[in-house]
């Protein structure tokens, strides 16, 4: 079936915002410090742009029945090498017009019209690479040709503004680094090539690429000259005849991507990097790590400034969350759901509410890390952190009650007027400042500390054989991390880490049952937010982080799976569609995973060493 790999999500931005991206956040002292684009960039685009239209005559012969899909394929991968040579510069300064129209990934998405969505249709060279690696390739012919237009019309546009525009004075550094995020999390892991799976060599063409823009200054060649030698070194290591499969990503990132995003690092210009990030991306262009406990910036998340909060507040946040006073009948708190103990969730199918024998919708997700989202819930129906206490405060069935009674009991106990008053400097208790400061709390409970993080960021010397394994399969042949992506291991969604994704599984109501069905929760379409009332919503749930995962069972949003073991064989078998099910619009692929024994031994492994909860408490 064609494109059934990764029907996710999109949101279609017209080409002229994107065209003017760059200048829109600028102010007139930042417009002083672009530059024109270098001759460099000047020759590969107009090489890509040759390679989009002669691919779009080659499809046209592939319609007319003219040539072999061996040419197609052929001219489709010279036109990704070719796109692959300035991604690191359009995706950087262009990301949501090359994901809507260049190299998005073939998701279905959504397009709002008034309050009403309307789904788009799919383009691009992802659409493509799927495309032509289908077992529906030959009656595809019309629709490759309609495809190969569009990218050639779409890319067109872009080519004409790019020949004015100036860039950022020395943002290529920047836009390498993340570059090297999106290959280790993207393209290594074939989410970016979901029919060829052409990783290899279209990793040795990005990283090539950059190594001749970082070459081309002169200037900096003293101070980048250990940079260069780490892009020439792991050229050659991809150049090792080795399979998608088996390829070793761990050895490739420890040894080569890693240190060279640090080595990068060093060499962004005192020049400050375009104010557009601060709106559109999470990472922190100063972190030293992909890994680094500082690589993504919750405050990007939430509506507390960085400077605003304090551990003073997170104190009174945390006493907050552990007292039942919040709730209406002063029996639950935060931490009945979410125990310290199972890395903030409750080990129960799904969490039981205010009236005995009962329980709520859904299972009870880590909040460990849960800053790191843009969406909150399994339907994603809160926006932010302080929305999502809205959610569980004013529900019947969890603390059933209102913020003015909250406040009003608050203000009755000395003690908490008292740290209100010590942190928020005002005599009166507000809503704000409560969801600022359970907010707080929430972001305190981030780690990345765990032996494998200490490991890849050569904190320690080594790590088992079956963990690096595991961390490979996850990687690579397993599919994992397609969805939950590198370093969160949740949907983040990379490089710009701004959107959480959903997906459609096919999760079974029972896994141990004799007649195995579909579980009735129709999750995102439910979530009550008209703009995404779309069918490719049906029995969507928020992808969520398999950090800390050994802790947190049982799994998924209704917590029928009781072990790691049973959520492996779920995905070995290629979810609800593979099992035979029909599922509408199956996000994951219904293929057969064929893990044996020991690989779903070391996918386990791999996950258990992201434990880490030594700092929560």
């Amino acid at each position: 079936m064609f494109l059934q790999k990764k029907n996710k999500i999109i949101i279609f931005v017209s080409f002229s915002a994107i065209v003017l991206i760059i200048f829109s956040f600028a102010t007139k002292s930042e417009v002083d410090d672009y530059i024109p684009i270098s001759k460099r960039f000047e020759a590969y685009n107009k090489e890509f742009n040759l390679a989009v239209i002669s691919l779009n005559n080659t499809a046209n012969a592939f319609k007319r029945n003219e040539i072999s899909i061996d040419s197609l394929k052929n001219e489709v991968n010279k036109t990704r090498l070719a796109y692959k040579k300035i991604e690191f510069y359009l995706a950087f300064y262009h990301n949501e017009y090359v994901n809507a129209h260049i190299n998005g990934a073939p998701l279905l998405g959504i397009e709002r019209t008034g309050t009403l969505p309307e789904i788009t249709k799919l383009e691009g060279l992802q659409v493509l690479d799927e495309l032509i690696y289908s077992d529906d390739v030959e009656k595809e012919r019309n629709q490759i040709s309609y495809l190969t237009t569009k990218l050639r019309n779409s890319n067109g546009l872009l080519y004409e503004s790019l020949k004015t525009q100036n860039v950022f004075n020395d943002s290529e550094i920047t836009a390498m680094c993340l570059e090297l995020v999106r290959i280790f999390t993207l393209g290594l892991t074939g989410f970016d090539t979901p029919g060829s799976l052409n990783v290899l060599q279209e990793t040795e063409t990005a990283l090539q690429a950059m190594l001749g823009f970082l070459e081309d200054n002169q200037q900096r060649n003293k101070k980048s000259a250990v940079a260069i030698d780490l892009f020439k070194e792991a050229i050659v290591y991809l150049k090792q005849p080795v399979s998608f499969n088996d390829f070793d990503r761990l050895t490739f990132f420890k040894q080569y991507l890693d240190p060279l995003y640090k080595e990068l690092g060093k060499l962004q210009s005192k020049h400050k990097n375009p104010d557009f990030l601060k709106y559109t991306s999470a990472w922190n262009t100063e972190s030293v790590s992909i890994f680094s406990n500082d690589f993504l910036n919750p405050y990007y998340f939430t509506e507390i400034q960085k400077e605003e909060n304090s551990p003073e507040m997170t104190a009174l946040g945390k006493q907050l969350f552990y007292d039942p006073v919040l709730s209406n009948n002063e029996k639950i708190s935060c931490a009945s759901c979410h125990n310290p103990a199972k890395a903030f969730t409750d080990g129960e199918q799904k969490s039981l509410s205010n009236v005995q024998g009962k329980t709520v919708l859904r299972n009870a997700p880590t909040l460990v890390n849960a800053v790191y989202a843009d969406r909150y819930f399994y339907d994603l129906r809160a926006f932010t952190l302080e929305q999502q206490a809205e959610h569980v405060i004013f529900n019947s069935a969890e603390f059933n009650t209102s913020y003015s009674s909250i406040l009003k009991k608050l203000n009755e106990k000395e003690a908490y007027k008292k740290q209100f008053k010590t942190v928020f400097k005002e005599e009166e208790l507000t809503r704000g400042n409560l969801s600022k400061a359970l907010a707080s709390y929430v972001i305190s409970l981030s780690s990345f500390n765990s032996s494998f993080d200490k490991y890849v960021r050569g904190e320690t010397s080594s790590i088992d054989a079956e963990i690096k394994d595991g961390f490979n399969l996850f990687m690579g042949k397993a599919n994992c991390a397609t969805c939950h992506f590198a370093p969160t291991f949740s949907g983040l969604v990379p490089p710009f880490y701004s959107e959480s994704e959903s997906e459609i599984l096919g999760v079974l109501e029972n896994p141990n049952a004799q007649n195995i069905k579909l579980d009735l929760d129709e999750g995102r379409i439910t979530n009550q937010i008209t703009s995404e009332s779309a069918w490719i919503y049906e029995k969507s749930f928020k992808t969520t982080t398999v950090r800390n995962a050994e802790l947190t069972a049982p799994y998924f949003h209704n917590g029928a799976y009781k072990t790691l073991e049973e959520v492996i064989d779920f995905y070995n078998y290629g979810g609800g569609e593979g099992l035979g099910l029909t599922v509408k619009n199956q996000t994951l692929p219904p293929d057969p995973l064929d893990l044996s024994e020991y690989e779903k031994t070391a996918l386990i492994a791999f996950m258990r060493s992201l434990t880490d909860v030594s700092s929560l408490k």
